[in-house]
């Protein structure tokens, strides 16, 4: 195994993940880009560089020989990223997507944060840059003790708040876009943070990177996550709303009109959900390569996340 450097754009909680496993399971240089000084990661004995976003010249300067570069961050800053990795002959580049197949997503600018103009311009340097999308559904974490925010995961998102999405595990509440427009029951793959770390940091040795790597921890209806949910926490939901696309989308009509945008965020993960935007086939492609990995499963992580309360 080569060593090679790897920069991770972002101090979010799943930046830091990632950092972790590569400073604890490998011998590559890692490098941490940030906005702001991290004494903190500093003493932990991590490399940290302070980048600013507006300035090309900043972020060539921490990329110099950097062989991978992971990005957590959105936007404009992502462009940048982007732009000052292809200047600097930077081998490989991971947009911050994370989530489900980019091919899939609705084009209506609500849950795209800058996404889909980084894979654009990811596809127009292609000749220059070899990019792949890691591919892992919904993250586990969604379902945390005070929401994924708690993580300093999707703090921007509008859904990363505890109840955002589908289940409000504290007060037994849910809103389940349980099936798809043809009345199929609707389907996710999850995978923990954790375990996207694991597969994103084993990756990095292989000699070449499919456009979209696709990875899962389990791979369920809505209905049996909502189940299995029930099942930990010992109570029942109540009140629960069962949807389909057509309701929500009605929903969503409503909370445009009342120009709620809040709302708007909330409901078309729903939405994305009930039209099967959060699946891909099983056994998913990493996991298939990398079989020591086992993911751990939703029901196992969930009774620890919840265990302490009652």
């Amino acid at each position: 195994m080569s060593v090679m450097r790897i920069a991770v754009a972002g101090t979010c909680g799943l930046a830091l993940i990632i950092a972790r496993q590569i400073h604890d399971s490998t011998s590559h240089q890692l490098i941490i880009l940030s906005r702001s000084p991290q004494p903190g990661l500093q003493s932990q004995g991590y490399q940290c560089q302070v980048v600013d976003y507006n300035d090309p010249s900043s972020i060539q300067h921490s990329l110099m020989g950097v062989d991978t570069t992971i990005s957590t961050v959105t936007g404009n800053a992502q462009l940048r990223l982007i732009e000052a990795a292809v200047a600097c002959r930077v081998r490989r580049f991971v947009p911050a997507e994370f989530e489900g197949q980019p091919s899939l997503r609705t084009q209506n600018g609500l849950l795209d944060r800058g996404r889909a103009a980084a894979l654009a311009l990811l596809q127009h340097y292609r000749g220059y840059i070899q990019s792949g999308v890691f591919v892992c559904g919904i993250f586990y974490e969604r379902f945390s003790v005070n929401g994924m925010v708690s993580l300093r995961i999707g703090v921007n998102t509008g859904y990363g708040n505890e109840g955002d999405y589908i289940a409000d595990p504290r007060n037994m509440t849910a809103v389940a876009p349980v099936y798809d427009s043809s009345q199929n029951l609707s389907v996710v793959c999850l995978t923990s943070v954790y375990d996207v770390a694991r597969f994103v940091v084993r990756s990095l040795d292989m000699q070449s990177w499919p456009q979209e790597m696709t990875m899962c921890g389990e791979r369920i209806t809505v209905q049996t996550l909502i189940e299995t949910i029930q099942s930990c926490r010992g109570r029942q939901f109540y009140p629960i709303e069962w949807q389909n696309p057509a309701n929500l989308q009605y929903q969503m009509t409503m909370a445009q009109m009342a120009g709620d945008t809040a709302k708007q965020r909330k409901l078309a993960t729903l939405i994305e959900t009930s039209e099967n935007r959060y699946q891909f086939t099983s056994p998913a492609y990493l996991n298939s390569l990398f079989p020591d990995i086992v993911p751990m499963s939703f029901r196992n992580w969930f009774t620890n996340n919840w265990a302490s309360v009652p």
